[in-house]
């Protein structure tokens, strides 16, 4: 595959972004680092890397990455593949893109990501098999306008690859706290507005492909199941059931902090959401 461009979102990223360069370089014919101001060395090292480096302030991760493709200025049979700063293509994975041949029938390629987690994969639970769309035709692909969840979405077939994008999550749990408390605000956002969001999205469908069918049972089950109480059920399903356990201690924590920390955060918000929307109602129609 020719004129293939990786484009890798940064910031503070200095832990992790060799590694992900460099599991770019056999098959990537320009990579682009989209920093948002780091205050570390990451504009540095990147550049040191031969990666090409622009700096965009961040708003969300659906404009950063649409901001980034179309700086990009990529021609119409260009490819893309789309990282964040923590994200190594393993051995595998480089190995099915360097063999891929040009088919015009072909649009996009889904990619199953691994997660890691203080150090360790996990392997079992709700996150598992986790399929993402990263590798596209830029002119038949874009991210999909949400706050939080979001997904490329391409017009034409998609097919999937042999091979695991590694989630490396190279961080502290301060930071990854931190990182799900701003997430968990975008998606009680999001979840309070569905009635606008734009027609930029992700078909959500029980026939599609796995993304499509999250979409559609997070849509016609998990939001309309009981505020606060799911995710009890969400750790027994993902824990016990989906057999979390198996991976460890690193597991444990894991599926506790998904679960009665980020997924009962996300309900929270939306529960002061909902309060913050009908005292608004009531004072508006006291005026």
């Amino acid at each position: 595959m020719q004129n293939l461009t990786v484009i890798i979102l940064t910031f503070n990223s200095e832990d992790s972004l060799v590694q992900v360069v460099k599991s770019c370089k056999a098959f990537a014919s320009r990579i682009i680092v989209v920093d948002s101001l780091s205050t570390d060395t990451t504009p540095m090292l990147a550049a040191n890397l031969g990666c090409e480096v622009v700096q965009h302030p961040f708003e969300n991760y659906s404009i950063q990455r649409n901001w980034a493709q179309t700086y990009a200025c990529l021609g119409e049979q260009d490819w893309v593949l789309h990282l964040d700063s923590d994200e190594v293509v393993s051995e595998e994975l480089t190995q099915s893109i360097c063999q891929l041949e040009s088919n015009p029938a072909i649009d996009g390629y889904l990619m199953r990501r691994l997660s890691y987690f203080l150090g360790k994969p996990i392997r079992f639970g709700q996150i598992n098999p986790s399929w993402h769309l990263r590798l596209f035709r830029a002119s038949k692909g874009f991210c999909e306008e949400r706050l939080y969840d979001q997904h490329f979405v391409t017009s034409g077939k998609i097919r999937k690859m042999q091979g695991l994008l590694l989630d490396l999550q190279i961080t502290t749990l301060e930071k990854w706290t931190a990182a799900h408390n701003r997430w968990s605000t975008a998606e009680a956002l999001e979840v309070c507005s569905r009635s606008s969001t734009s027609e930029r999205q992700l078909t959500a469908s029980l026939f599609g492909d796995l993304r499509m069918q999250k979409r559609w049972l997070k849509n016609n089950f998990w939001y309309r199941s009981p505020l606060l109480l799911r995710a009890f059920v969400f750790f027994f399903y993902s824990y016990f059931l989906r057999l979390g356990f198996l991976d460890g201690k690193a597991g444990l924590i894991y599926h506790v902090l998904q679960s009665f920390w980020f997924r009962y955060l996300v309900d929270a918000k939306i529960v002061e959401l909902q309060i913050q929307q009908q005292a608004y109602s009531d004072n508006k129609s006291k005026i």
